[in-house]
Order: C-alpha cells, then sequence, then structure tokens
C-alpha cells in the first residue's frame, strides 16, 4: 500500500492521516503510535475562519500560528510527511476559509485509508472531523488524550448519580489514584486537602517586594513572519502585539517552567489572589497557553512543583495550590464541559438578556482602575491571572447582566490560553452563573470593597468601592446591589448567599431605589462604543450558540 515511498513523497496515497489541531502540539500525542513515517502523513491547517470566525485578540492568533508552525517544522526534521494549509498574506490565495473545506479537499486528495485523530477540545470540531471523515467515506479513530490524567468515561463514571459535582471531592479522586501529594499512609501531604485558607493574603498598603519577571522569548524568525501576517490580514482586530514573548517550542515551556519553579512558586499561594498595579504577572506562572496548547505536559508542571517541595526550595501552600489548579480546576472543567455538552453552552441560568460585553472589554478605555488595569494587561498580552478574570473583568460582566454565552465569546476572543473546553464551564459557568451551579455553588459577586481589600487598585480612582449611590459610587458596588435585587428570589434558596440577601434587606427601600435607578443608567452605557469607534463584536459558532 505505497510503503516502499519515500517519506519526502506528498503525493502519494497514504494509509493513515494523523490530525493535529493547534491545541494538539505535543510530540509524544497518541496520533503518532505505530505512525509508519514511510506510509502515514500529518496534516495540519491554519484557517482564516478561525482567526475571524470569533474576533481575536492579534497576540492570541500569533501564538496558535507560531506555535503551528514550529511543530511542523520539528515533525519534518523528524522525516514525517505534513501535509500543511498556510495562511499566506493576500488572503485571495487561500484554498478555503474554514478547516471543514481544506480537511474535505485534503482527504479527497490523499485518499487515505483512516483517520486518526486525538479527541479535539472542542464539542464543534469532534462533529466537524466525523461529518467531514464520512462524507469522504473515510473512517476515522478518535483517540484518547492522554495528556490529562482524567479520560471522559473516568470523569462520567465518577459524576453518575451524583445530586452535584463538587471540585473538591473530584480533586481528592484524582490524588488518590494517583498518589499526587499522598504521605506513605495513604493520607494527604501535611494533613490537610486543600491549603486555600492560607492563600488570600493581600500586599497591604506597601505593596510586593522586588518580583522576578518572567522570562520571555523573543521571536525568532519564523515567529516574526506570523507577527507580520497577522499585521497584514487582521490589522483591525484588539490588542497589542509588539509585546509577544511567551515560549511557542516545547523547549521554550520547559524554560518557562523552571523559571516560575524557581523565581516565583514559592509566593505564589501566599499571593495568588493579590492585585497590584502595575504587575499583570506577580507570582502566577503564566503557562497556561502552553498548557492548553499541549507545549508542555501536566504532569511535568505538578511533578515540578512537587519536586520543589520535596526539595524545600517552596511551602506545602503554594505547591498544593498550584497542583489543585492543574489536577483539580483544569481537569475538572474539562470532565464537565464534556459530560455536559452540547447543552451546556445554552444555559442562561440567571435568565440574561442578550447583552454583549460592556465596550472598555475590547479598547480599555474606562475611568475604572482595576478594569483599566485588567485591561491593560489583556490588550497587551492577551492574558490576566485568575483574580483578575474571576473578581474584575468576569464579575462585572455577571453585575452588568452580560449574556453568559457573549462573555465566553469574548474571553475566547481575547485570552491566549483560551479554548472551548475550558473557557465554557470557567467563563459561562463559574464566572457567569449561567450553569445555575454546577461548577459554582454560588455567583462569585462582591461589592467594590472586595477589589480595594486585595488590590491598591482603589487608591486614586474616582470612584469609592464604599459608596454604592451618587456620581462617586464605585460601579461594582452599585451593580452588585442592584445584582441582588434583580436575582433575589432566583438566590434565597442557595444558602450560600443568605448572608448577602440579609444584608440586603437591611437597605432602606428608598436607597434601594436610588441604587437600583443608577444601576440602569450604568447598564445602559456600557455597550456604547467608546470615543466614536466601533465595538467589535466576536463571531457566532453557529453549532453551540443559543
Amino acid at each position: 500500500m505505497g510503503r516502499s515511498r519515500p517519506a519526502h513523497d506528498p503525493a502519494a496515497r497514504c494509509r493513515r492521516v494523523a490530525i493535529v489541531f493547534g491545541d494538539q502540539l505535543n510530540a509524544d500525542s497518541a496520533v503518532f503510535d505505530g505512525f509508519d513515517p514511510q506510509a502515514d502523513a500529518v496534516w495540519m491547517a491554519e484557517s482564516a475562519d478561525e482567526a475571524t470566525g470569533t474576533w481575536n485578540h492579534k497576540s492570541r492568533i500569533v501564538f496558535f500560528l507560531s506555535a503551528m508552525r514550529h511543530f511542523r517544522d520539528a515533525q519534518r526534521a523528524a522525516g514525517r510527511v505534513v501535509h500543511y494549509h498556510e495562511l499566506s498574506p493576500d488572503a485571495s490565495t487561500d484554498r478555503g476559509a474554514d478547516l471543514r473545506t481544506i480537511l474535505s479537499d485534503d482527504l479527497a486528495r490523499l485518499r487515505p485509508d483512516r483517520i486518526v485523530v486525538v479527541e479535539p477540545g472542542e464539542y464543534r470540531t469532534r462533529s466537524m472531523v466525523e461529518s467531514v471523515a464520512a462524507g469522504c467515506g473515510v473512517a476515522v479513530d478518535v483517540l484518547g488524550d492522554r495528556s490529562f490524567y482524567t479520560s471522559h468515561d473516568e470523569f462520567d463514571s465518577w459524576a453518575s448519580g451524583r445530586k452535584s459535582l463538587v471540585m473538591e471531592q473530584f480533586y481528592r479522586t484524582v490524588r488518590k489514584r494517583h498518589g499526587i501529594l499522598i504521605d506513605d499512609d495513604g493520607r494527604p501531604e501535611g494533613g490537610q486537602w486543600n491549603y486555600d485558607s492560607d492563600n488570600r493574603e493581600s500586599f497591604g498598603k506597601t505593596g510586593p517586594s522586588s518580583i522576578p519577571k518572567p522570562i520571555g522569548f523573543a521571536p525568532d524568525a519564523i515567529t516574526r513572519r506570523v507577527i507580520d501576517l497577522v499585521r497584514h490580514r487582521f490589522p483591525e482586530h484588539p490588542g497589542r502585539i509588539d509585546r509577544f514573548d511567551l515560549p511557542v517550542t516545547t523547549g521554550q515551556a520547559r524554560e518557562a517552567l523552571a523559571d516560575f519553579i524557581a523565581s516565583r512558586l514559592p509566593d505564589f499561594g501566599r499571593y495568588e489572589d493579590a492585585m497590584w498595579t502595575g504587575e499583570p504577572v506577580l507570582y502566577h506562572s503564566r503557562l497556561s497557553a502552553a498548557l492548553n496548547a499541549k507545549l508542555i505536559d501536566a504532569r511535568s508542571c505538578v511533578d515540578a512543583a512537587i519536586d520543589a517541595y520535596r526539595r524545600g526550595a517552596a511551602p506545602l501552600n503554594s505547591v498544593e495550590g498550584f497542583v489543585r489548579q492543574i489536577v483539580g480546576w483544569r481537569e475538572f472543567v474539562r470532565g464537565v464541559y464534556w459530560n455536559r455538552m452540547p447543552g451546556y453552552a445554552k444555559l442562561n441560568a440567571l435568565e440574561c438578556d442578550d447583552h454583549d460585553v460592556p465596550a472598555c472589554f475590547w479598547t480599555g478605555e474606562t475611568d475604572m482602575r482595576c478594569v483599566s488595569e485588567a485591561m491593560r494587561s489583556l490588550i497587551d498580552r492577551a492574558w490576566t491571572h485568575h483574580i483578575e478574570r474571576l473578581m474584575v473583568l468576569g464579575q462585572f460582566a455577571l453585575l452588568s447582566g452580560v449574556h453568559p454565552y457573549r462573555f465566553h465569546e469574548w474571553h475566547m476572543a481575547m485570552y491566549v490560553d483560551a479554548a472551548d473546553w475550558v473557557s465554557l464551564p470557567n467563563a459561562l459557568g463559574m464566572s457567569q452563573f449561567g450553569d445555575g451551579g454546577v461548577i459554582a455553588t454560588k455567583p462569585y459577586c462582591a461589592s467594590g470593597n472586595y477589589i480595594n481589600r486585595m488590590s491598591n487598585y482603589c487608591s486614586g480612582c474616582r470612584y469609592d468601592p464604599r459608596v454604592a449611590d451618587g456620581q462617586n459610587a464605585c460601579p461594582f458596588t452599585t451593580l452588585y446591589w442592584d445584582f441582588l435585587a434583580r436575582h433575589r428570589d432566583r438566590l434565597a434558596s442557595n444558602h450560600r448567599m443568605g448572608f448577602q440577601l440579609k444584608n440586603l434587606e437591611r437597605k432602606p427601600a428608598h436607597e434601594l431605589d436610588r441604587i437600583r435607578a443608577r444601576a440602569a443608567t450604568l447598564r445602559d452605557t456600557l455597550e456604547q462604543p467608546a470615543a466614536g469607534r466601533p465595538t467589535p463584536r466576536p463571531g457566532q459558532n453557529k453549532e453551540n450558540r443559543p
């Protein structure tokens, strides 16, 4: 079946086509099991639709295209045939705008006996591959993604029969199964499963001491060509591109991990939830994009952190907090995604109207200092740490009544590490409470006082976090009380909201009326284009969008 052909002959018919998507860039992927360079081929494609179907941050596009091209070249250097569709500066020369068209055309040309693909990270992508394969009369093997600790079947088995899915319970199950931070007697290292109570410190008035800046990687020739392409083809997309320094190869990702373990992990846990002006990274790893693209393996990150603890180089609360992000939250949200899709994407538990994200979520132009600080990082780097995502940008969208799927679309567009499997549960579910409590047992809502306690953002801001009514009232505080009032009946049965709802009841009716009137005015102005410029809108994933 053509086994005598040389590996460099791309025209001959192949036995198997191994599909590799842009978030599957691990050389030990299951698609390479039994790979025969003389008979098999790799298929990869850049698609204009992936960049424009959802409005993408320029740096997000650069990251994926550069990482894919580096991976392609590494596979070719290893002697494998790679059929690769590369975007060109001239859109008229593209062979197709979407992955479906490109894949269909290439399968018709290559006529493989079968396709192999690791389960994609997006429900619609898996459906697309299976549909195209059926249309071309080609068998397809969808393989498990062994870069995760938990398979879909294992998660479904754990979730079966449970009235609620609690991440902490799942996290303990995975740690026991894999012996992660478990002592010889089968108990959690240090006697506790969770050190979250030790990981909530703020920097106080003095601010953080000197923080080692994370390692960055100057764009090489491949990345520079991609940057030029993005500047030419996607000039109107949001975000900056001149500060791009993310790892785009496995080697670079390993360097980034080593840098985090040595310089920032020791204080990561203690200040995990803190924020500070001009410090977008603080002690966070900034490894999420490399992890989700599979440039680095989750086990490598967990093992390196635990090794630092064993060597006395990092305290247990920091190591457990980092491990929980990967073994707990990352695995849990993936399990929920595949367990609940496709219906999960249509959930809207708070029955929000079809409101888009505020205009400042694209431009960064706002006089709210906390939002401005978070957006500066997002525009510059296509990334913010998790507290700015959840308790600044996410919370503001929640309090404002943004439709949960619109928030997910925006998150997918602006964050370099966003993938459908991780964004839907985190953005639609945890942040916007769109799933009604599947991911989080209560809405993550607070007044501006929370941000004031965990950061210095309120210092010098024109708004007062303690005030809910009037021109100087903090929009977070105003919208917080309005949110509680709007959803009072819906949240009354949630015992975790009892304290907040009791405080709402103490508000005099005339004061609450003024607060709600101001909140209505705020919400009416949020979607107004800033400074006369149009507000970009993300595209529609028609298979998922409600």
